[in-house]
Parts: C-alpha cells; sequence; structure tokens
C-alpha cells in the first residue's frame, strides 16, 4: 500500500477521502494497522495539554456530510477490533504484577524502551500500535463527551450488552474481574497480611464475601435479557457495601504499620491489593445500565479507561512513588521521635547541648590521630578503607553510647519533627502566618541547636587533635603530621580543593546513616524482633527474666542507632580509597574532622604556615559545616516531605515564615530567648 505523501501535511479530510472513497483501498489491507496509526496521528495534538480541549467537531462534519468514508471508516475499524481479547488489560496493566521492588522497576523501565510485544490476536497489540505515546491518555480524555457520542453514532458501533460469547466485551469485562477478584482473595489470605490486620480475626473475610456476591451477579447477567443489573439491584447495593469493607482492611493494614512496622514484600501486597481494589471500584459500574444512553456512555468509558491503563502499564514515577511513600513515612516517624532529643528549648537543655558536642569533640579529636596514624600503615587499599571505616565506626559508636554529640547529624533526625509539626499546623484554621509560624520558631530551635553542636565538636577537637600530636612527638620525638600537613591543610581549603563537593558527599550519608536507624528500626519492630528477644526461652533460663527483659529493652533503644553509626562510619572511611579505585576525585569533608585537621597540619608546620592558607582552613570549616548541614537537612526534608504526602511547593510558604521569623527574632537562631513551651503537638509515634 502506498500511503499519503504531500509537500505540505494535509488535512485528516483529505487522508479520508484519499483512502475510504469508493475506490476502497483500504479493502487490500484490512488487517493492517497503518492506516489508524496515520489517522491517529492527524487528530493527536502536536503538545497535549491537560487544561486545553480537543475539538474534533470539524472531522464529524466532514463523516456527516460523506456516509460512504463514514461507512467504510467503520467496517476497517470494527475489522480491526473483531474479536479481539483486552481482558488482560483490565486485569493487569498499570497494576503491580510483581512484589520485588528492584525487579519491577528494571521490568518496567526495559520495557519502556523495548515493549512487550503481546500477540496480535490482542486489544493491546492495538493499542500499542496506535496509542503508544504515554501522552496520549491526555488528549483522548480531552475530546467532549459528546463529540465521542457523535464518533460512537457515527461509526455504528454494537452496545456492551450482547450475548456474551466466547470473545465479546461483555466477556472479557467479566473474565477480568473474575481474574482481579480471585487475586485479590488469595493476596489477602497471605500470613504476612492477615498479621497486620488482627481486628479482622474470626470475621469472615470481605474478599472471599465479594468473590462470592460478584460470581452470583455475573451468572445472572449471562441469562440475559439484559445482559446488565440496575442500579437499585440489592446484590449491587450488597457488592459496593463489601468492596467499601475490602477498602477498610487494606487502609487498617496499612494504618497498623506503625504498630507492628512493615516490610517492603507487605507494602507490595498490599499495594497491589489497593491497586485491584480500584481496578474493580473502576469496572463495577460498567455492569449496571439504565437505558441506552447508559450503555453508550459505559462503550465510551470503558474504550477510555482501557486507552489509559494501556498508556500507564509502563509508568515508573508512579510506582516507585505509591510503594516507598509508607516505607519512608514509617523511617522519617522513628527519625522525628529521635530527633526529638536534638531540639534544644530552654538554656539548660541548650548548655547541655554545648557540653555534649564537647564530648564529641573530644573523641573525633583522638580520631583524627588514629587516622593519620593508621595512614601510615603498609597495607593494600582494601586494608585502608578497613581500617579507616573501622576507626570511624567505633568512634561514632562511642559517641552515641556515651551519650555525645556529632555535628550535622542531628539533620537527618530533625527533619522529620519539623515536618511533622508542619503537619500539626496545617491541620489548624487560620491564615498562613498560624499554619507555618510553629515551624519556624522549630526551625530557630533546630539551627540554634545545630549552631552550638558546631562550636562544641569545632573547639574541642582543635585542642584534643593538638594535645594528642604534641604528646606523641614529646614521648616518642616524632612529629607524624609533619609529611602530610600540607595535603591536610590543603583538603579543608574551599578554593585549593574540592573541599565542598567532598563535604556534600558526607551530607549524603550523614542523610543515608537516618534512613539505616529508621529501616532497622521498622524493620525490627515488623519482625517483632524485641519480643522475641525478650520471651526466648535459653536466654530467660540463663540470665533470668528481668535480665533479658532488660537486654530486649537496651536493643530495642540502642541497635537501630549502633547500626547507623556503624555504616556511617564505613561510608565515611571507605570513599576515597573507592575514589582511587574508581579514579573519581570522591572523599569526604566533616567539619569536626576539619577542625581536628587543621590543628594537625598547624603542628606538622611547627606553625609556620602562610597565613593566607591558614585563613582559607579557617573559612573552609565553616564552609564544610554549612554545606554538610544544608546537604543532609535538604534531603532529609525532601525524604519526610514525601512521607507525608506534602507538596514540595510548600517550602516558598515554609521559607517565607522563617524570613519573617527571623526579621523578628535573629538571635532566637543562635541563643536561646524565648521561654521553654511545647511546639510540636505529639501524636502517637507508636
Amino acid at each position: 500500500m502506498k500511503f499519503f505523501k504531500s509537500k505540505s501535511k494535509p488535512t485528516v479530510q483529505e487522508f479520508i477521502a484519499r483512502y475510504f472513497s469508493d475506490n476502497e483501498e483500504w479493502r487490500d489491507n484490512e488487517d493492517d494497522l497503518e492506516l489508524i496509526v496515520q489517522l491517529i496521528g492527524f487528530i493527536r495534538p502536536s503538545k497535549p495539554k491537560k487544561n486545553l480541549l480537543v475539538n474534533i467537531s470539524e472531522l464529524i462534519a466532514f463523516l456527516k456530510q460523506h456516509p460512504l468514508y463514514s461507512h467504510n471508516l467503520s467496517v476497517y475499524i470494527k475489522g480491526i477490533l473483531e474479536e479481539k481479547k483486552f481482558n488482560k488489560i483490565l486485569s493487569d496493566a498499570a497494576i503491580l504484577q510483581d512484589v520485588d521492588f528492584l525487579f519491577e522497576v528494571k521490568k518496567r523501565i526495559f520495557a519502556k524502551f523495548l515493549p512487550n510485544q503481546p500477540q496480535k490476536d490482542t486489544l493491546e497489540y492495538v493499542l500499542n500500535q496506535v496509542f503508544y505515546l504515554d501522552t496520549d491518555i491526555i488528549w483522548v480524555k480531552k475530546i467532549p463527551m459528546e463529540q465521542l457520542e457523535s464518533v460512537y453514532d457515527l461509526l455504528g458501533f454494537t452496545s456492551l450488552y450482547t450475548t456474551p460469547e466466547p470473545i465479546s466485551p461483555l466477556s472479557e469485562l467479566m473474565i477480568s474481574m473474575t481474574l482481579i477478584t480471585q487475586r485479590i482473595s488469595g493476596r489477602a489470605m497471605e500470613t504476612d497480611v492477615i498479621k497486620m490486620v488482627p481486628e479482622f480475626d474470626g470475621y469472615e473475610s470481605p474478599f472471599t464475601a465479594f468473590e462470592k456476591e460478584l460470581l452470583e451477579i455475573e451468572e445472572r447477567i449471562k441469562v440475559g435479557p439484559m445482559y446488565s443489573i440496575f442500579p437499585d439491584d440489592l446484590s449491587y447495593k450488597q457488592l459496593q457495601v463489601l468492596h467499601k469493607q475490602c477498602e477498610e482492611f487494606v487502609e487498617k493494614a496499612f494504618g497498623n504499620s506503625s504498630k507492628y512496622g512493615i516490610s517492603l514484600r507487605v507494602n507490595q501486597n498490599l499495594l497491589r491489593i489497593r491497586q485491584q481494589l480500584e481496578r474493580l471500584k473502576v469496572l463495577l459500574p460498567l455492569l449496571v445500565t439504565e437505558n441506552k444512553s447508559d450503555e453508550k456512555k459505559n462503550g465510551i468509558f470503558l474504550a477510555i479507561e482501557l486507552i489509559k491503563f494501556n498508556c500507564y502499564k509502563n509508568n515508573v514515577r508512579k510506582f516507585i512513588a505509591e510503594s516507598t511513600q509508607l516505607i519512608s513515612y514509617e523511617i522519617t516517624q522513628h527519625t522525628a521521635k529521635t530527633g526529638e532529643h536534638y531540639i534544644t528549648e530552654g538554656r539548660r537543655e541548650y548548655f547541655r547541648m554545648f557540653t555534649t558536642a564537647l564530648g564529641g569533640g573530644l573523641i573525633v579529636g583522638i580520631l583524627c590521630i588514629i587516622k593519620l596514624w593508621l595512614g601510615r600503615v603498609e597495607t593494600s587499599y582494601f586494608g585502608h578503607a578497613f581500617l579507616y571505616s573501622m576507626n570511624y565506626s567505633f568512634g561514632f559508636i562511642a559517641i552515641y553510647i556515651l551519650g555525645f554529640t556529632l555535628a550535622t547529624k542531628q539533620p537527618a533526625m530533625t527533619a522529620s519533627a519539623l515536618v511533622r509539626a508542619l503537619e500539626e499546623g496545617k491541620k489548624k484554621q487560620g491564615d498562613k502566618t498560624e499554619k507555618y509560624g510553629a515551624f519556624a520558631i522549630l526551625f530557630a530551635r533546630v539551627f540554634r541547636s545545630q549552631f552550638i553542636a558546631f562550636v562544641g565538636n569545632v573547639i574541642m577537637a582543635f585542642p584534643v587533635s593538638l594535645l594528642g600530636i604534641w604528646l606523641i612527638d614529646y614521648a616518642f620525638d616524632y612529629n607524624m603530621a609533619s609529611e602530610k600537613w600540607l595535603k591536610l591543610i590543603t583538603d579543608i581549603s574551599p578554593i585549593h580543593s574540592a573541599a565542598i563537593f567532598h563535604a556534600a558527599i558526607a551530607g549524603v550519608f550523614l542523610f543515608l546513616s537516618g534512613i539505616i536507624s529508621g529501616s532497622v528500626a521498622n524493620r525490627d519492630k515488623h519482625g517483632q524482633v524485641y519480643f522475641r528477644i525478650q520471651e526466648h526461652p535459653f536466654l530467660k533460663r540463663t540470665i533470668g527474666k528481668k535480665r533479658t527483659m532488660k537486654f530486649a529493652k537496651l536493643y530495642e533503644k540502642r541497635w537501630a542507632g549502633i547500626i547507623s553509626n556503624f555504616w556511617f562510619g564505613v561510608f565515611m572511611g571507605s570513599t576515597a580509597i573507592i575514589g582511587l579505585f574508581l579514579g573519581l576525585n570522591l572523599d569526604i569533608r566533616h567539619i569536626t574532622f576539619a577542625s581536628g585537621n587543621l590543628a594537625l597540619s598547624m603542628y606538622g608546620s611547627n606553625y609556620v604556615m602562610d597565613n593566607t592558607m591558614l585563613f582559607w582552613g579557617v573559612f573552609g570549616i565553616g564552609i564544610i559545616g554549612l554545606v554538610n548541614f544544608l546537604v543532609s537537612f535538604g534531603l532529609s526534608l525532601g525524604l519526610a516531605f514525601r512521607s507525608r504526602d506534602i507538596s514540595i511547593f510548600e517550602l516558598r510558604f515554609v521559607t517565607s515564615s522563617i524570613w519573617q521569623h527571623f526579621k523578628r527574632k535573629p538571635m532566637s537562631f543562635f541563643l536561646p530567648t524565648e521561654r521553654k513551651k511545647k511546639v510540636i503537638i505529639e501524636g502517637p509515634v507508636e
């Protein structure tokens, strides 16, 4: 077949006149989809917009004026659609197919570039060829309903509600609904899912009851003569009630995640059930008609939904968003609870934070000296990565267990507490000042808490490192930093090295450590690890019930933090070595370690370093601390916003509120100026 070619782009009317006139050229290739692909290409807008209607009135008028073209086009399209199966689109498309998150992501990404091609006897094959762009559903839904009804009449489409033959629209619809219902019933009966909803123990499963009721309705529809049911049908109303109970089951399971924790596998199972229930909610009304007008509207609605499901079946962004929202919420709930301890209110808490920061600086100063010594150990790259990682890890764990504070470890925790304050503020009635005022006040407290932690870490790490290297030199007559002092001072200079980039990498690791802490706490809660330790028969018989209980509580309180600090140390200690292995300029810069390294470089140079280098070293410490804070806090804040489904555009109002508060009380960002008062309206965390 020779397709329409012209120097100027033809109109859709010219295209139809060329191929669907009385010469019946289209009959030579009735099974060829190229004509319908080109026809849709004429109708498809070049840039579909959500708020712009797609007008096909000229095409409708043209078909009305030329009944022959309309008839031939109808025969051609009906020939393409005849006996095409589509139940898999309704039951599978845009619904989670695998509980393995990474496998599903990879499958969808791969299908974006190389789409799955089903058998040619299916409607999915036709839709893949004709509506192959993800944006096609946008403009299709913007065609006015009255115009779609006119096209429906002109092309002479028959009603859905005819004898449900082996392959007919009605039979395909009912097959898909039956298949979805059976899948839901099986998935909802899995042990991990039932465990999330103990409230339903002892009651008949709403999913099983729904399946029975749907089967009874389908059997009645098959008998006829209407092949549909009325809206006031008692069985249909009962079906809607059961569907509502199924939705409540799923929402209760998601809601109980704060009590029992939730794994990614269970989250994916529940998400799949929710998506299938939403699909049934769309399909159930198609079984209901009152008159011929309903039959027509339902047929058009089904066609649009088929196109939509097929367009969205490989949507990666929506899948990731839905899959990670609840998990991220549970993780940030843990970090919000932990972060409250890092937010000072009164003077006593403020100076207690300063004291604990001094303790953190003390340990970091020692770690700086140990790392300098480990750098002289003759071993492989892997050996250095291991030694550096263990030095950092055990040091961070010691800081955590002793109750000391490491600056920049706070933002990843406090961001979630801030968003919780914003969430509570949004529930209140009033203007934007009232809604975001609590967030601004709490942010000021977070900022000053971070500020005093910086001060405490820096002013302690510097003298401890200086004293430590002097004692080593005094005892062994050996200046460990004499050969590396220039590198130490250069590495913290923002203009002589990539210190800012390396500080950002450290900020990412600080964020990840917060994620790990929340993830471990959520996993242990879901696995009932604390209760299992508490009731462990061997432990109770060997160390006694009281000690076992104490051990279980200690595990619950400390284990997530220990694992988080361990991995933070591994990240910090291995980054530079991985960079050397890959040939990339990767490293980490942390404000407290930068302070200790400045002391080591000064002593290593015998205090004769250039004043310019000293200035940039001191300035670099401040810049490194700022970047550490901004990156870790920004990532954590974004995750917290995402987990609570708060739009990122809220930040403009939040920023404005913070700025207004800063203009009113600038010193509150550095010193505790207000009286102690509860700001966060705390809800149950567990």
